[in-house]
């Protein structure tokens, strides 16, 4: 029976790897704990040279600079390696947008610690996760491959995160908007019960 690896938990502090990436036409090494002291998005995908990927990796590449207000970094993560990520990168007109990191996990050892490989295929699901300045996780969704995630939602759900981070005594309520108006637990409920 094969072994599973138990993933990332919510409210948990994320494992900290050392990986290959692909930026700025450059191959580096980056580790997981480069980036506390900010907000890091994660976002999973299958693999280069797709049909939903460079959609995605192309949205998120176009609301890049709002990500970046909030203090956060975003990475792309797929089980290709770096040459791979280049070879798409210097093709695509729309993976040429791309201005974060591509992360090389070819090993699938980041994959399996946020519980986003397919044993079978060799390749990650569709995962994007949200950790906040102290490497915990704060956010994440996986969801099937032949359905694709929307960046605009990604960053609603990093603007409420920050902003519970900034104001611990306020939660945000469904489909939350910066500007809106928050819920103080306790206080909200007193008059209407």
């Amino acid at each position: 029976m094969e072994e599973m690896t138990k993933m990332v938990q919510i409210n948990h502090q994320i494992p900290d790897l050392e990986l290959e990436a692909f930026h700025n036409e450059k191959i580096k090494r980056v580790k997981l704990s480069d980036y506390r002291g900010k907000w890091l998005v994660l976002i999973f995908y299958p693999a280069d040279f797709t049909f939903i990927c460079p959609t995605e990796l192309e949205e998120a590449a176009n609301y890049y600079e709002e990500f970046k207000k909030l203090g956060a970094e975003i990475l792309s993560i797929s089980t290709d390696t770096v040459f791979v990520h280049k070879a798409w990168h210097d093709q695509s007109p729309a993976i040429r947008k791309v201005k974060y990191l591509m992360v090389a996990d070819p090993a699938g050892k980041l994959c399996r610690e946020f519980g986003t490989y397919i044993e079978e295929e060799g390749v990650s699901l569709r995962g994007s996760f949200i950790i906040d300045p102290d490497g915990i996780l704060k956010a994440y969704e996986i969801h099937a491959n032949n359905i694709g995630r929307s960046a605009k939602e990604l960053l609603r759900k990093l603007q409420a995160a920050v902003f519970v981070r900034e104001h611990a005594e306020q939660v945000c309520p469904a489909s939350w908007q910066p500007g809106e108006e928050t819920l103080t637990p306790g206080l909200d409920l007193v008059g209407k019960i």
